[in-house]
C-alpha cells in the first residue's frame, strides 16, 4: 500500500489549514455583525463560543483524520465498528466539497475580477450608484463569470497536482504569510484615515446598549452560529489535512494554533474596513454589497484608492484561493481514495468536472436568473450555499461529534487517545459529557434556528414546511448514528 501523503512542517499544516478555514466570512461578516452586536462586547462573546463550541469541533475532524489516515470517504469506515451505519455519512461529504465549489470558485473570480479592474484604474472615483452598476455588468456577463472562474480552477488544481508537499503546502504557505502582510499593511492605513477612530469606537468599545437592544439570547447566539462557521466544519475539509499530520503533537494545542490565526485574520479584518466606511461616511454592508459596491466606492475616494483598492482584492483572492486550494485538495484525496487513481488522472478529472459544475451559479445571475429556487431574489448559488451552510457543515459536524463520543461510534476512549498523543497539552478526560451532551444540542439549536430564521420573513405555512423538513434531515442523520441489528 502507497505511504500517506505527510505535511513537511508543522508551520505547513497550520497555514494551510487556516488557509481552509479563512474565507470571504472572515471579511464581508465578521466586522459588520460585529459592531452592530455590541463591539468588543461580542467579540469576548464570540471568543468563548469559539473556544468551549468550535474549537472541540475541530479536534474532532483532525483526530478522525490522523486516526484512519484517509479522507471522509473512508475514513469511518476504517473506524466504526461492525453493523454500524457511519460510513454512509461520506456520501455527504462528497457532495458537501462539490456544492461548495459549485459557488465559491465562481466569487473566488470575482475577487481576480475586481483586483484587474482596480489595477487598470476603471473604478477610480467611482459613485455607489456606478459601482452597483459594475457589480451587476460583471454579474450579468455569463462569459466574463465564466473566464474568472476558470482561471481560479485551473490554478487551483495546477497547485494540488503538484503533490501535497510540493504544490498545496509551499504554495499555501507563500500565500498566507502574504495575505498575513498584505492585511497589516491595510489595516495600517485605515486606522491612519481621516475620522477613522469612529470607526474603531464602532467596532472595538464595548456597547451593552446595542446587546441590551438585540437580546443578549441573539447575541450569543449570533457569536455561537459565527463560531461555528468559520472554521470550515462539517464536510471533510479539516478532516484530511488530519490525515496528512504527524503524531509528534497533541491535537489540542494544533487546532487552537489554527484557530487563533483565523480569529487573527477575522479580527484584523475588521481593523481594515470600518474604519475606512466611517472615514468616508459609507455604512459598512454584510455580504457582497460590503466588498463589491462599499468598499469600491471607498477606494475611489481614498488618496492613492487604486493601489489600496488593488491590494485589497489580492488579499481577498488569497484568502479565496487558499479556501479553494484546501478544499480541491479534499475533493482529490476523496476521489483517489474511492477509485485507486492517480492523482494526475483525478486532477484533469476534476478539473473538467468542477468546471461544468459552476456553471449553474454563473448563470443563476443572468440567463437562469428568472429561477428563484428560495423566493424573490434569490438564485441558483444562494440555493447551493443555503444546501451546504444550513445543512451539509452543521449535521455534517454534528455526525463527527457523536462518532467521536458514542459507545456505538468511535468512542470517547479512543478520540481522547489519539487526541492525546504525543507533546503538548492534553484534552481532559472531564470534557466527555460536555461533548456527548452539551455540544450536539448547541449545534442542533444553531442548525434548526437557522432554519427559522432563514425563512422568517415568509408566510407562517411555508415557514413551518421548511421546519418540517430541517426535522426531517435532523432524523435522516441521527439514523447513521444507531446501529444495525445482526441478522
Amino acid at each position: 500500500m502507497k505511504e500517506r501523503e505527510k505535511f513537511g512542517s508543522r508551520l505547513g499544516f497550520i497555514l494551510v489549514s487556516a488557509g481552509c478555514a479563512i474565507g470571504l466570512g472572515n471579511v464581508w461578516k465578521f466586522p459588520y455583525i460585529c459592531g452592530q452586536n455590541g463591539g468588543a462586547a461580542f467579540i469576548l462573546v464570540y471568543l468563548l463560543c469559539l473556544i468551549g463550541f468550535g474549537l472541540p469541533i475541530l479536534i474532532c475532524e483532525f483526530a478522525i483524520g490522523r486516526k484512519s489516515r484517509k479522507s471522509i470517504v473512508k475514513a469511518f469506515d476504517e473506524l466504526e465498528p461492525e453493523n454500524t451505519r457511519w460510513h454512509r455519512f461520506g456520501k455527504f461529504g462528497i457532495a458537501g466539497n462539490y456544492l461548495l465549489m459549485m459557488f465559491y470558485t465562481m466569487v473566488a473570480g470575482w475577487m481576480l475580477a475586481y483586483a484587474y479592474r482596480m489595477i487598470r484604474g476603471t473604478m477610480a472615483e467611482i459613485s455607489t450608484e456606478a459601482a452597483k452598476a459594475e457589480f451587476g455588468m460583471m454579474t450579468g456577463n455569463p462569459g466574463e463569470l465564466l473566464f474568472w472562474t476558470i482561471i481560479v480552477i485551473a490554478v487551483s488544481f495546477g497547485v494540488c497536482a503538484k503533490g501535497l508537499q510540493n504544490g498545496v503546502e509551499k504554495i499555501t504557505k507563500v500565500m498566507m504569510l502574504l495575505l498575513i502582510g498584505l492585511m497589516v499593511v491595510l489595516a495600517v492605513n485605515s486606522v491612519f484615515l481621516p475620522n477613522a477612530m469612529e470607526g474603531i469606537k464602532f467596532y472595538l468599545i464595548p456597547d451593552f446598549g446595542k446587546m441590551a437592544d438585540n437580546g443578549v439570547g441573539t447575541v450569543i447566539f449570533n457569536a455561537m452560529s459565527h463560531a461555528f462557521f468559520t472554521l470550515s466544519v462539517g464536510m471533510g475539509s479539516m478532516e484530511i489535512f488530519g490525515s496528512y499530520l504527524n503524531k509528534d503533537r497533541k491535537l489540542l494545542g494544533e487546532a487552537g494554533n489554527v484557530l487563533v490565526l483565523d480569529t487573527f485574520v477575522a479580527l484584523t479584518a475588521g481593523f481594515i474596513i470600518i474604519p475606512a466606511c466611517f472615514a468616508y461616511g459609507i455604512e459598512p454592508d454584510a455580504g457582497p454589497s460590503l466588498l463589491f459596491i462599499t468598499l469600491p466606492t471607498v477606494f475611489g475616494h481614498m488618496k492613492a484608492g487604486m493601489v489600496w483598492g488593488t491590494l485589497f482584492f489580492i488579499f481577498m483572492t488569497f484568502a479565496a484561493l487558499s479556501t479553494v486550494i484546501a478544499v480541491f485538495e479534499n475533493i482529490i484525496a476523496m476521489m483517489m481514495d474511492a477509485t485507486g487513481w492517480s492523482r494526475a488522472k483525478t486532477v484533469w478529472i476534476n478539473l473538467g468536472l468542477v468546471t461544468v459544475l459552476s456553471l449553474p451559479a454563473i448563470l443563476g445571475f443572468n440567463v437562469l436568473s428568472f429561477i428563484e429556487p428560495l423566493g424573490a431574489k434569490t438564485n441558483l448559488m444562494d440555493l447551493e450555499d443555503f444546501i451546504v451552510s444550513y445543512n451539509i457543515l452543521p449535521l455534517g459536524s454534528l455526525l463527527f461529534v457523536l462518532f467521536s463520543v458514542k459507545k456505538n461510534g468511535w468512542g470517547f476512549d479512543n478520540f481522547l487517545a489519539e487526541v492525546n498523543e504525543g507533546k503538548g497539552k492534553a484534552l481532559p478526560k472531564a470534557l466527555r459529557g460536555y461533548m456527548t451532551y452539551v455540544i450536539p444540542t448547541l449545534i442542533i439549536i444553531i442548525y434548526l434556528k437557522g432554519y427559522y430564521d432563514f425563512f422568517a420573513a415568509q408566510a407562517a405555512s411555508v415557514r413551518v414546511f421548511w421546519m418540517v423538513v430541517a426535522v426531517l434531515f435532523l432524523a435522516l442523520v441521527m439514523s447513521f448514528t444507531v446501529s444495525k441489528k445482526k441478522k
